[in-house]
């Protein structure tokens, strides 16, 4: 075989790889010789930070790696936007990139696509970044890289060939089965330990993160048992259900949770960074922990960032949920109930003035979409619903509002999630400011027959920024910005598109939508809004 050959074949055969997310150059063309024979599934985005997002998409829905091809130079530097999400989120991705010969690596000759160090500006937002040089090494690089996906903190990973190395001859290794990597367990003596401090807790709080999501069931066992009111991460809702009585949502930011934390002796924290977009999304440093706190996490540096440890086990998190279920064969009573709901009581959040405009909005989708993904934008739909939406089942929910916290997100990320999930419907929530960064991603979807319903939510602008620079007395500029006519682009593309300004409108709208082909939905934010306040004009 060639370099080439063996590449997809090992992405094929070892490791079951089914899509590959690229856009072709003269750098990969030899990449793509035999691709189509080979019964991976290529996508054609329009633009590299668009691959990267939908393979961070793919990856969240499936939990299995994203791929992608990528050339050189430009190639990279487009996805890096991409990498930089997936590795804030720890979501598995793998990007496979052409780097130019290696007589010419470093040398500054101008060559086409030629950066003076592409692995080195990749590094920042990769787990790894390795230079293929010689091509009986790709069996062992491609190993480290699902080795990094399947037993450490996932992120993404990058591995660069160089071009002359693609139709080098290398042979076939002599066994196609991928290795059986398992993640390590948490320390029993520690478990032991924890499982103690929470016997003799009298307010015991969980906290639970997108580590978690691969045991959802014994995420659900374990806090019933403890009695303890549990706060999830957004990239962890939906892990408890929709209606468990000890769930408070992904609502740490907020002053009802803050006290309870607060309160709280003991804190188990499972599979969760305690990172900012989650816990202090208010940004004034306000989430503080004053008990025991007991962490469990794969990365042993996460431990002792953002709050003071009081024990650190080094872990899988859902190794770590269904080894504490053995310490307690009988459920507690820590009053965890009573706690909950004078807290989700307190919160108050379908009737508070910054949420309740949007709770019929998510009412609608969640009716009319009962099944679906949501994949969101940095958008005021998206803020809202990390607060207020409670789904049935964890990979349901996801957005770029945590971590990197980038624009352009939600609509190739929607695509990603459709692809991997063909037989459920997908949902992207965007913003007319953060969708004019991958707009031309809707032509993928018509391309591809990916029936995404987009709901695009148009406030003439980047909202959010006007509001911090009003709050913070400057003047504003730059977040006032001119929108297109999207219904009449969305259409150029060949997708379906209409205008909605209330809840009933919106029904209508998703009971006509195609099922083949992706459709759009464009709400007008101050229409919606006076309908909801009742000031709406009467027909």
């Amino acid at each position: 075989m060639t370099c080439a050959e063996l590449l997809i074949h090992l992405l094929r055969d070892r490791y079951h790889v089914d899509t590959l997310f690229g856009i072709p150059g003269v750098h990969t063309v030899e990449l793509y010789r035999g691709l189509e024979e080979s019964g991976v599934r290529h996508i054609t985005p329009r633009h590299e930070q668009g691959a990267g997002f939908m393979a961070d998409g793919y990856a969240r829905a499936t939990g299995k790696p994203g791929v992608c091809l990528i050339i050189t130079g430009p190639g990279m530097t487009n996805i890096a936007t991409a990498m930089g999400q997936a590795l804030a989120d720890s979501v598995p991705m793998l990007v496979i990139s052409s780097v130019n010969r290696r007589d010419t690596l470093g040398r500054g000759q101008g060559r086409l696509h030629e950066l003076e160090s592409q692995q080195g500006l990749v590094s920042g937002v990769a787990r790894f970044s390795h230079t293929l040089l010689d091509p009986a090494g790709l069996p062992e690089t491609l190993a480290r890289a699902f080795a990094v996906f399947q037993g450490q903190r996932p992120g993404p990973v990058h591995i660069e060939i160089p071009i002359d190395l693609f139709d080098s001859p290398v042979s076939p290794p002599e066994e196609w089965a991928a290795p059986m990597i398992y993640p390590p367990a948490p320390d029993p003596a520690g478990l032991a330990k924890a499982a103690q401090w929470l016997h003799d807790a009298q307010r015991p709080l969980v906290l639970l993160g997108g580590g978690c999501v691969k045991a959802p069931e014994a995420a659900r066992e374990l806090v019933t048992r403890l009695d303890a009111p549990t706060a999830t991460t957004i990239n962890a809702k939906g892990l408890l259900g929709d209606a468990h009585p000890l769930d408070l949502g992904a609502n740490t930011g907020l002053p009802a949770v803050r006290r309870l934390a607060h309160e709280a002796d003991v804190i188990l924290a499972i599979g969760t960074e305690l990172g900012e977009t989650d816990y202090d999304v208010v940004f004034d440093d306000g989430f503080a922990l004053t008990g025991r706190l007991i962490r469990i996490d794969l990365d042993a540096q996460q431990l002792v960032r953002n709050q003071s440890l009081s024990l650190g086990l080094i872990g899988d998190a859902a190794q770590a949920l269904t080894r504490l279920l053995e310490y307690f064969p009988a459920p507690l009573d820590k009053n965890g109930l009573e706690r909950a709901s004078m807290t989700r009581e307190a919160l108050n959040l379908v009737r508070g003035p910054a949420f309740s405009p949007f709770v019929p909005l998510c009412n609608t989708l969640r009716s009319a979409l009962p099944n679906a993904i949501w994949v969101g934008d940095s958008t005021a739909p998206v803020y809202a619903a990390n607060h207020l939406l409670a789904l049935p089942a964890p990979r349901h929910f996801f957005n770029s509002s945590t971590g990197y916290g980038t624009l352009g997100y939600g609509l190739p990320a929607a695509l990603g999630a459709q692809i991997g999930q063909p037989d459920l419907p997908i949902m992207a929530l965007v913003g007319d400011g953060g969708v004019m960064f991958t707009l031309a991603e809707l032509a993928t979807a018509v391309e591809y027959r990916l029936p995404v319903v987009i709901l695009l939510w148009h406030n003439q602008g980047y909202e959010e920024i006007r509001r911090y620079m009003d709050e913070n007395g400057v003047k504003r500029l730059g977040v006032d910005i001119q929108a297109p006519d999207f219904i009449t682009i969305a259409r150029g593309f060949g997708c379906q598109a209409t205008q909605v300004n209330s809840p009933p409108e919106l029904v209508k709208a998703l009971e006509s939508r195609p099922a083949d082909a992706p459709f759009l939905i464009e709400v007008e934010a101050r229409n919606w809004f006076d309908w909801c306040s009742g000031d709406a004009p009467v027909p």
